[in-house]
């Protein structure tokens, strides 16, 4: 089969960081900041299957014998590792993926190639949506993510690996090959232990200089293989992102506000904003959700969740934001009660129990889904901002005369 490849691509390779360990450090603070070996005890038979980044200091890496790591790191935290636990949280990351995009390939638990060509437009560009992935995992997870952003699979996976922990590193359109130029052969697919040798044996040291070598003399040498490695060194590789097909397990939008605040009528404008956006992707998708979660982070940094199931699953705006609403509501009124003032700095909905396929059911309203239909066209030529719902519009003309009122007095 021919793949149809694009002329300019943009893909991104995303890298969970120590991802058991930090999953661990998350879930027990008091490990943070300490060296943690997931896999079992200093004195098992067994290999790490993961080290934090302060163990990786003692020279502890994955697939080491624990008893090694044990005599390196006497003092470590050793866990035995929890499978269920680690499978939760990528399954949370791959869902922030795959509301990016749907061409989402997992490479293993904690990695994964997503191809934003055909949706970056919707989220300002691969560099932005890279940013916001970093972002959400580290806000709505408690995790970190190193991201690399190339045209092609290649430079995105070596890029995701250059500047860890947390990295971010974006190799331009055209640029490929002086990106891979001065890193160490090594760094290249395909140049394995055995390869390197022999290419070292040659006086190659860096991927640019495999690439300035004749071809020809690859091939003769090294068969059909020393051209792929050839290809590569000169930045191209035209394997394509092949989603998995997997139905998204939740779609969200969260946003943190510059200063905390305790106006409610703020919040709601912005829950709204977010519950549209949650919809438009929902209806995007032909999907509709059955439970809705209200998310929220109060000062100083605790992050609190609501959530509320319908009797039917729904893609629309107004559905999921009174549902959001009420559930805000509802935890400002219990911090009222209980003599707490919480100010809020992140707000955030997300749609979960995803069922896929619109059909109208025995209770929607045409009109409601017309609407709903001509405001995601509008939207989609204009952009986000080219049309408020009334509702909007009231809160911002209420705070602007609430605002004129203190003024005046």
């Amino acid at each position: 089969m021919n793949v149809m490849v694009p002329e300019h691509r943009a893909i991104l390779h995303c890298d969970l960081d120590a991802f058991y360990a930090s999953v661990e450090q998350r879930d027990h603070p008091e490990y943070r900041g300490k060296p943690v070996i997931v896999g079992g005890g200093p004195n098992d038979r067994g290999v790490v299957a993961a080290a934090s980044y302060e163990a990786r200091a003692f020279g502890i890496h994955s697939a080491m014998p624990l008893q090694t790591a044990g005599r390196l790191c006497p003092d470590g935290i050793f866990v035995p590792g929890d499978g269920q636990k680690y499978e939760a949280a990528s399954d949370a990351v791959m869902a922030l993926f795959a509301e990016r995009t749907p061409l989402v390939e997992p490479i293993s638990l904690d990695e994964a190639f997503l191809d934003v060509t055909a949706t970056e437009h919707l989220f300002g560009g691969a560099e932005s949506i890279a940013r916001a992935l970093k972002r959400d995992v580290r806000e709505q997870l408690g995790l970190v993510l190193s991201v690399g952003v190339a045209t092609n699979k290649l430079c995105a996976k070596i890029g995701s690996d250059l500047r860890k922990p947390d990295g971010l590193v974006i190799v331009p359109a055209g640029g490929e090959e002086a990106f891979l130029a001065p890193l160490e052969l090594g760094r290249l697919w395909g140049v394995g232990p055995k390869t390197r040798e022999v290419l070292e044996g040659w006086g190659l040291r860096t991927i640019a200089e495999l690439a300035a070598m004749d071809v020809s003399v690859l091939e003769t040498r090294l068969g059909e293989h020393g051209r792929h490695i050839w290809e590569r060194a000169h930045g191209i590789d035209e394997g394509v992102v092949i989603g998995d097909g997997r139905t998204p397990k939740s779609v969200g939008h969260s946003h943190t506000f510059d200063r905390n605040t305790l106006d409610g009528a703020t919040i709601e404008s912005m829950l709204l904003a977010l519950s549209e956006g949650v919809g438009r992707r929902l209806r995007g998708q032909q999907l509709r959700g059955r439970t809705i979660t209200l998310h929220l982070r109060v000062a100083p940094f605790e992050t609190r969740t609501r959530q509320r199931t319908l009797a039917e699953p729904t893609d629309d705006d107004l559905k999921i934001f009174g549902t959001a609403r009420q559930l805000l509501r509802d935890a400002l009124a219990e911090d009222r009660r209980n003599g707490r003032t919480s100010p809020v700095r992140l707000v955030g909905v997300t749609a979960s129990g995803i069922e896929i396929g619109r059909q109208m059911g025995l209770f929607d309203h045409v009109r409601t889904t017309r609407l709903n239909a001509a405001l995601d066209a509008v939207r989609e030529k204009f952009g986000d901002t080219a049309l408020d719902r009334a509702s909007a519009r009231l809160r911002e003309r209420r705070r602007f005369s609430d605002r004129r009122t203190k003024k005046s007095t």
